[in-house]
């Protein structure tokens, strides 16, 4: 396995935290998003106020992204785990 290869399984490992991340920070960023809205609309400047809806909202996301976001993962482990069987057949 030379550079370019690493190079490439490394970026393809950040590519797939991206897939895995995106989602839920998408969702944490809207909701927080609409609670400042929300909060300069009404003058409401309580701190704790954005907590428990995005905890909730990102919990839903959780349930909702989940089968993606296993999938996702279930196949770079795959590859991962093919590419330890290439090299360490190689050897």
């Amino acid at each position: 396995m030379d550079g370019s290869e690493v190079l490439d399984y490394a970026r393809e490992a950040v590519y797939v935290m991206l897939l895995m991340a995106g989602p839920l920070m998408a969702v944490a960023l809207i909701v927080g998003l609409v609670i400042a809205l929300f909060q300069a609309l009404t003058q409401i400047q309580e701190m704790t106020l954005v907590f428990v809806p995005k905890i909730v909202a990102i919990f839903f996301a959780l349930i909702l992204f989940l089968p993606f976001m296993s999938s996702t993962l279930g196949n770079f482990m795959v590859r991962t785990m093919e590419n330890i069987i290439v090299v360490g057949g190689s050897l």
